[in-house]
């Protein structure tokens, strides 16, 4: 316990410390998102705050996990590959299949030190099911980084989620790694929440993303069935899915593309009902926070209550983008 608390401390300390001196060198080197008309900002914004969040949080494991399982080892890794991989789209706008393809790599990484689904189903389909989960978080955590602290904020109470559920289940290396995530989340929130000094950038979203579909594979319950228990990643990560899905469906739906940019998503129609951005934002926490309070109580559930809350679940889910894609 004592360990988790201080690699969330020194990820927050040090994430919040090296901010000032990211921004201006991402100002000095011209690194920065220029205003568009799909974008919320009005002046060039420095675009270099996922080095920030991935050193922060890269620093604290080094320091208060010293001795290096090759699991760990294989985790930074793929981690710093999907980093890189975002860094390089924040600089030279990468096409889609140049982000997917750093994303694949992160994931054969990880199936390489075999961390991945372990299903009883056969291996195919497990590796399968793990690419798509940790590719699909991944680009909707990216999806969602579309107002000031809105990413971060989410991605930060998401990882406090896991760090207690580690805790709860002795799984204090999962507890550490998530705890580092909140921590460099909370440091960078201090310079993001609007109105924004910095952006984390695809660097920032996609590393986030993966990180967080990956503590969630590695999330174990021996006192429940994980015929229940594998519903946990998707409650504590359900509003970037539902996010990810109402974008998606409303886009398919208008005849545009799914990559296609636009100010569709759930913040922005809460700001079109009349919510001010910060409320739209605190709003869209507080649903994550419903969703990781749903998590826990799932780790205790039954197979029937669990799956009759999943069931209640995708129905509300499913009347609201209804609801929100046809406001008339």
């Amino acid at each position: 316990m004592q360990t988790v608390l201080a690699i969330f401390l020194m990820a927050l300390s040090v994430t919040a410390l090296s901010i000032p001196w990211v921004r201006r060198l991402a100002i000095r080197i011209g690194f920065v998102d220029a205003p568009a008309q799909r974008k919320l900002h009005s002046t060039p914004m420095p675009l270099m705050g996922g080095v920030a969040i991935f050193g922060g949080a890269v620093v604290a494991i080094i320091t208060f996990v010293p001795e290096f399982p090759n699991t760990v080892a294989g985790v930074l890794l793929a981690l710093t590959v999907v980093a890189v991989v975002g860094l390089l789209d924040d600089r030279y706008s990468l096409p889609a299949w140049a982000k997917l393809a750093g994303q694949f790599i992160g994931f054969v990484i990880l199936a390489y030190f075999d961390i991945r689904v372990k299903l009883p189903i056969p291996e195919l389909v497990n590796y399968i099911i793990t690419f798509l989960w940790l590719a699909g978080i991944s680009n909707a955590i990216n999806f969602l980084d579309n107002m000031d602290g809105l990413s971060a904020g989410v991605s930060g109470v998401a990882a406090a989620f896991i760090t207690l559920l580690g805790l709860q289940n002795n799984q204090f290396l999962v507890a550490g790694l998530a705890a580092a995530v909140f921590g460099a989340c909370l440091g960078f929130l201090r310079f993001n929440f609007k109105p924004a000094q910095i952006f984390m950038g695809d660097a920032g979203a996609l590393f986030l993303g993966f990180v967080l579909a990956l503590l969630g594979l590695q999330l174990r319950f021996p006192a429940n069935s994980s015929f229940v228990t594998w519903m946990v990643p998707v409650f504590i990560l359900s509003l970037p899915i539902f996010d990810t899905t109402l974008v998606v469906f409303s886009r398919l739906r208008r005849g545009v593309s799914p990559n296609t940019p636009g100010k569709d998503h759930l913040s922005h129609r809460l700001v079109q009902r009349g919510f001010g951005q910060r409320e739209a934002v605190l709003l869209i926490y507080l649903l994550t926070g419903a969703g990781g309070m749903l998590a826990v109580f799932i780790t205790e559930a039954t197979i029937p209550e669990g799956y009759l809350i999943f069931g209640t679940l995708l129905l509300l889910g499913a009347a609201a983008i209804w609801r929100l894609d046809n406001p008339s």
